[in-house]
């Protein structure tokens, strides 16, 4: 056996190497990173980024499942008494039952797992490297010692990395540590080789969280040299084989029927006053297989892999398998504006200064070509007609401010690809609205690179935090010409609300004007009014706005202005700017999917970091309310502010939860799940930051964002959405409503017809012969083959049944409405005993009146003249069970509407697995009645003539029985 090298070679203390060396050791460089060739070649020799140990799929441990199970062990037990007993076509027909039966369960069970090992890949975390001299997102797994990798507030980090830039960085090593508090990373060089993992404060470490900041690494170790790999644990284990409510209930299920299946065992020997034969011991066992649904539980699996790949290729990556049945079950779904509802294509519009008014930028998207015009303020509400353009570079220091704040205090980038392929296009990384800023400084040429370029220097940064809305950088400037001396600035920007409250001036051409004072404080009330009236009147028309302030700081010699400022400090006494109104358009699915949410009784809302007008605007767009609602005035549209200190008895008192909360921090939306959770309600909930995990884990289905999410995020959600769209979660809850009412129809098929089979078995029981034996309506191979054949592959087929037209447009089920609802038990035991009726029918006419009640003489054992009457009956019993359970699962597409419908028949080609089990075993039943050797031997009936007209004369009734209760479900049941 060949081992790994890499697993053999003692740990390299890379905390002990300086940059360089580390570049040297690693041949990598900091600027260009690893070329495509390289990366490719270290990926062939230390393999790929991932623990070793899962093994992945096993094959023999899912064909043990299949062994290990109470149905294999009565077929055993069946089989051995059958050869026992010379019965060798029993013995053969059971011997291949359960190869059959282990084989389609290995083959379901095997895909399945495959189909989820695929899944689990799909869902795996990216990692943002260097590579070509480009910032590329590739999948972790491909990521190489040498990389550069860049990671950045609620990243897990993929691998262990060498640290050689760290703005603010603050990771949570926990899970290796114990440490429970976020551990500060600098630069420094280490010089013990044997410093604890704690202390190598230059290093970073593979599946540890960024809490805060910002940084680029070299990648050291991957996979199994990683310092998570040496004790075998990740922070990325899901469970993917966990079992769901709907699998435990089936699985209860299945041990109540085993039971009643070996009280059956006992009735049909005691029946026979305990007398022991080999037809009587195969009957019985035959009759305690016939109560269990075979491959039950492989055909939920089957339905369940299916329905996680639809998903898949819907662009709704499945975590955990439980969330397939609560999603169909929601009833509230809780989404975010930015990205999910819209198209997460910001674009500044309007900015607005004190003393100056409104400016308009015109272009959109990430081009960054477009014009500045100011406008003024406006009169009696109208805007001035007579606009200015504003020359690039150029305007009031004012405006050269604002702009300077909107390109620094941003970590977005643009830029222009080479690619042939894309034509020069321009791209963006980064947070949608500080890409919308950094367009803007570039349409008012001011772009960050050229500040940078001209001077600029980065000191520290402040990274935006969801509890206070802001965020900062501190910069050094260029030096001034004259004086040779240079300045620092500190740049915020964030919520309005936020920024008015750390500002002592506000900046109106070249002046900044004082406030407040101790003695009053009216001019600050005066001038917040004045700006939340514009943050209002730009609000609505839908725009999102941010608010930017700026002020000059004169460094305390000796205080490290990296890490020795406190945020309190440096975001007060803050020189207010201006607004800038960025818009983001509703996607145009987005109303769509919320109508077609309305019309299944599911409620929408959006909890979203807006203001409340800029919310309210897009909610209605996308109608989440209605487009006449007074949002100052309506309960529908409520400030996180308002919400949260609202008691859970104020809630609980509200007629109807706010459909729209704007200002919404993560302990909002916790508080709304909460909330849903005690009106009994079923919520979904969206998230893509760090500080949404709480609500992603408190909803019954978390769902994350797989593009803008953060990989906690991605952890702790059910599901993971590729495309980032809402329209994707409707298609999500549509396919948990599809895969919960197909396991419905089949569980009801096999149930009905197991029903039928054991009522004709156990009633046919009375049916004696002169010797007081009973006469077996169907042999022990006829029922075996009737399970394996005539009601499993339907099953498969009714598994993979599309959505009805009412699927989305009928409420959610209640909590209480688990599989086996009171209806669905009704018609299990309805089907299953006019379906017994109509089998057990023909074979007492064919044995008691057209053949005079010849009843014959051991005609269990096999065929002899005599026995021609019980052959011809028992073959008319099995022909005629055989087309009502086939002609049952057309039935059972529709728990309440006419499957024989001609729109229902026409649909075909939709569900050509149903139909061609049905033909198969239509065709299959044929020779099994009239082959020669194969009907008398194995299957104890013979070829039947007149018979047939029994045989059809039950399937009418029965389907015109059907029909007729249905009707009267429709009539009389809500």
């Amino acid at each position: 056996m060949v081992k790994k090298i890499i697993d053999l070679e003692p740990e390299v203390p890379y905390h002990t190497y300086t940059v360089a060396e580390t570049e040297a050791q690693l041949k990598t460089s900091i600027i260009e990173g690893l070329t495509s060739d390289e990366a490719a070649a270290l990926l062939c020799v230390h393999g790929t980024n991932e623990l070793k140990g899962s093994g992945g799929v096993k094959w023999y441990k899912v064909l043990w499942r299949q062994i290990a199970n109470p149905l294999v062990v009565v077929l055993l037990i069946a089989n051995i008494l059958a050869f026992a007993t010379k019965q060798y076509a029993e013995g053969g027909v059971i011997l291949f039952i359960i190869i059959m039966n282990a084989t389609i369960g290995f083959y379901q069970d095997f895909s399945a797992e495959q189909t989820m090992e695929a899944l689990r890949n799909m869902s795996s975390p990216t990692a943002q490297v260097i590579r070509d001299e480009a910032r590329i997102v590739i999948p972790n797994t491909q990521v190489v010692p040498g990389d550069v990798m860049i990671f950045e507030d609620g990243d897990v980090i993929g691998a262990d990395c060498r640290l050689f830039e760290v703005f603010n960085l603050e990771t949570d090593e926990a899970l290796l540590t114990g440490e429970s508090l976020p551990v500060q990373k600098n630069l420094d060089l280490i010089k013990n080789a044997e410093q604890s993992l704690g202390d190598r404060l230059n290093m970073v470490f593979a599946s540890t969280t960024v809490v805060k900041g910002r940084a680029k690494g070299i990648v050291s170790g991957t996979g199994m040299s990683t310092q998570i790999g040496k004790i075998a644990t990740t922070l990325m284990n899901v469970d993917t084989n966990e079992l769901t409510p709907l699998q435990k209930r089936l699985n209860t299920m299945a041990c109540c029927i085993f039971i009643a299946a070996v009280a059956l065992v006992i009735v049909v020997f005691g029946v026979h006053n305990f007398r022991y034969s080999s037809e009587i011991a195969i009957y019985a066992i035959s009759v305690a297989i016939s109560m269990i649904p075979q491959g039950l539980v492989a055909i939920v699996t089957l339905t369940m892999a299916f329905g996680v790949s639809r998903m898949a290729r819907a662009k709704a990556i499945v975590r955990r398998l439980s969330s397939l049945e609560s999603l169909g079950a929601v009833t509230n779904i809780c989404s975010d504006k930015t990205g999910t509802l819209t198209q997460s294509k910001m674009v500044a519009v309007r900015m607005w200064f004190p003393g100056d008014g409104f400016y308009r930028i015109s272009g959109t998207g990430f081009i960054p070509e477009g014009e500045i015009f100011r406008q003024g303020e406006t009169i009696n509400g109208e805007l001035y007609t007579q606009e200015e353009k504003v020359p690039l570079a150029s305007g009031s220091d004012q405006l050269l401010r604002t702009i300077q704040a909107s390109a620094l205090c941003n970590m977005a980038e643009i830029r222009r690809t080479n690619h042939p392929e894309t034509h020069g296009e321009w791209t963006a990384i980064g947070d949608p609205t500080e890409i919308a800023l950094q367009v803007l400084a570039y349409k008012a040429g001011m772009p960050k690179p050229e500040l940078v370029e001209n001077g600029f220097e980065l000191i520290a940064e402040f990274p935006f935090d969801s509890s206070i809305k802001r965020m900062s950088v501190l910069y050094k400037t260029p030096s001034n010409s004259k004086t040779d001396a240079s300045e620092h600035l500190i740049f915020t920007k964030g919520a309005t609300e936020r920024i008015l409250g750390c500002c002592s001036h506000y900046r109106t051409g070249d002046a900044e004007i004082l406030l407040k004072n101790e003695k009053d404080d009216s001019i600050q009330a005066d001038f917040a009014s004045t700006i939340l009236e514009r943050v209002d009147a730009l609000a609505e028309q839908g725009l999102r706005v941010l608010s930017l302030s700026y002020r000059k700081v004169n460094p305390t010699p000796g205080v490290d202005l990296v890490h020795g400022l406190d945020r309190e400090e440096v975001e007060s006494n803050l020189v207010f700017l201006g607004l800038v109104g960025i818009y983001d358009p509703p996607r145009a699915e987005s109303l769509p999917a919320v109508m077609r949410c309305y019309e299944a009784g599911i409620r929408v809302h959006m909890l979203t970091g807006d203001h409340p007008s800029t919310a309210a605007a897009i909610a209605k767009e996308v109608a989440i309310i209605p487009a006449d609602t007074d949002v100052k005035n309506s309960s529908m549209v409520m400030s996180a502010d308002k919400f949260d200190a609202m008691s859970d008895e104020q809630i609980d008192a509200l007629e109807e939860l706010p459909r729209v909360v704007a200002r919404c921090s993560p302990n909002t939306k916790v508080k709304m799940i909460a909330a849903l959770h005690r009106r009994n309600l079923f919520a979904a909930m969206t998230g893509d930051g760090v500080n949404d995990s709480p609500s992603l884990k408190a909803a019954n289905v978390g769902i994350a964002m797989g593009q803008s999410g953060s990989d906690v995020a991605k952890q702790a959600a059910d599901i993971v959405l590729t495309d980032d769209n809402f329209a994707t979660i409707v298609e999500a809850v549509a396919e948990g409503r599809r895969m919960f009412f197909n396991i419905q129809k089949f569980v009801q098929h096999l149930m009905s017809g197991n029903i039928a089979t054991i009522l004709v078995l156990v009633v046919a029981l009375a049916v004696k012969d002169n010797q007081k034996d009973s006469v077996f309506p169907l042999s022990a191979a006829a029922i075996l083959f009737m399970n394996l054949c005539y009601s499993s592959p339907p099953a498969i087929g009714l598994s993979l049944e599309p959505a009805s037209e009412t699927n989305m447009k009928e409420p959610p089920r209640t909590s209480k409405q688990g599989l086996f609802s009171f209806e669905v038990l009704m018609d299990m035991f309805v089907y299953g005993i006019v379906m017994a009726i109509l089998s057990f029918v023909p074979f007492i006419l064919v044995l008691f009146v057209f053949e005079d009640g010849q009843l014959g003489y051991k005609c269990n054992a096999g065929y002899s003249e005599v026995c021609e009457g019980v052959f011809r009956a028992r073959a008319t019993c099995y022909a005629t069970l055989t087309f009502l359970i086939l002609s049952h699962a057309i039935n059972c597409r529709d728990i309440r509407q006419s499957g024989w419908q001609w729109n229902r028949l026409k649909t075909v080609h939709q569900n050509k697995t149903l139909w061609l089990s049905i033909v198969i075993g239509v065709m299959i039943l044929f020779p099994v009645i009239y082959v020669p050797g194969l009907n008398k031997n194995v299957f104890k009936h013979l070829g039947i003539t007149y018979e047939w007209g029994l045989v059809f004369a039950s399937l009418f009734i029965y389907t015109a029985f059907v029909e007729t209760y249905k009707f009267v479900k429709r009539r009389t049941m809500a």
